[in-house]
């Protein structure tokens, strides 16, 4: 079993502690989080806490985490460009289409039967059965850099790393529209759509969610962005440049789609962290892919 020493700070007070650890704990979902505290495995000075506990901002907090399930995805040879290896990290560039981890519609072909073929079943178990290794996500129609844990450590230390921001997620995107800044910041919080619970949406009461932007291009009707996540809420970067009306191109979410372009011109290109076991910086990229480098030159053509 795994114990982690969690605590909240000032900000957190009133929030309900389910919504809190899930936030904490990559890979913890809320329901997962209301299971750890409805089996006691989360206290307060040795007692444990309901799950409807409302912080106050000045605990210290104990959490059990249960041994790792077995697994149940099985490795598949699936091809992987792997950036960077080691005995504790694997950074892949997973290409547009292909899913991070099993779940339904999608039993296997995912990124996660792929590592577990590739890493021999050497992969963290602290995201469960169905997503050992994964420290965090990125869509199925978003490519670009992914890093995945061989052992629980250095999951725990990577998940720390993304609470505090020292790993650092860079992207690149064309939006459709123009922006008059060179730079800016959307913050604002992220939830599921009340219309369409398939969709995450810009909601009063959703989680916090910060992106920061900046210009690379501006062409005719669309621009190149570089944005950098502070938080990663799911969609994060779509859902926030529709929320500016500047929505992803090839987007058929949360704009519209594109004749001959699969998925949106959305990509990881920069990663950087903090090797879990020397401490040392890691800095990583990787370039656009074909497809997006394609609508680049088209769109230059029209300069």
């Amino acid at each position: 079993m795994e114990t982690l020493t969690l605590r909240p700070t000032e900000p957190d007070a009133g929030k309900r502690v389910d919504v809190w650890l899930s936030a904490q704990v990559e890979g913890l979902t809320r329901s997962a989080a209301q299971r750890l505290l409805e089996e006691g495995r989360v206290s307060l000075n040795g007692k444990p806490l309901a799950k409807n506990h409302r912080l106050t901002g000045t605990e210290v907090l104990t959490v059990t985490l249960p041994d790792p399930e077995p697994l149940d995805a099985v490795p598949q040879d699936i091809p992987l460009d792997v950036v960077y290896e080691d005995a504790d990290v694997i950074v892949v560039n997973k290409p547009k289409g292909l899913v991070v981890h099993p779940a339904p519609g999608h039993p296997d072909g995912t990124l996660v039967n792929a590592l577990l073929h590739h890493c021999g079943g050497s992969l963290s178990g602290v995201g469960g059965a169905l997503r050992p290794g994964i420290v965090h996500r990125i869509d199925r129609d978003t490519s670009g850099l992914i890093i995945a844990a061989k052992n629980d450590f250095a999951h725990q230390a990577l998940a720390a790393q993304l609470q505090d921001h020292s790993l650092a997620r860079t992207y690149e995107c064309l939006a459709l529209g123009s922006f008059r800044e060179d730079r800016g910041t959307v913050d604002a919080p992220i939830g599921r759509c009340p219309t369409d619970r398939k969709k995450m949406a810009v909601v009063p009461g959703g989680r916090p969610a910060v992106t920061h932007w900046e210009v690379l291009e501006r062409y005719p009707g669309c621009t190149h962005l570089r944005c950098r996540l502070e938080t990663g809420r799911t969609h994060q970067i779509r859902v926030h440049l529709a929320h500016l009306g500047r929505p992803i191109l090839g987007d058929t979410v949360y704009g519209k789609p594109v004749p001959g372009l699969q998925g949106q011109c959305l990509h990881a290109v920069g990663l950087r962290f903090l090797h879990p076991r020397t401490g040392e910086a890691v800095e990583l990229s990787c370039p656009l892919p074909e497809e997006f480098q394609a609508q680049l030159r088209k769109l230059a053509g029209r300069l």
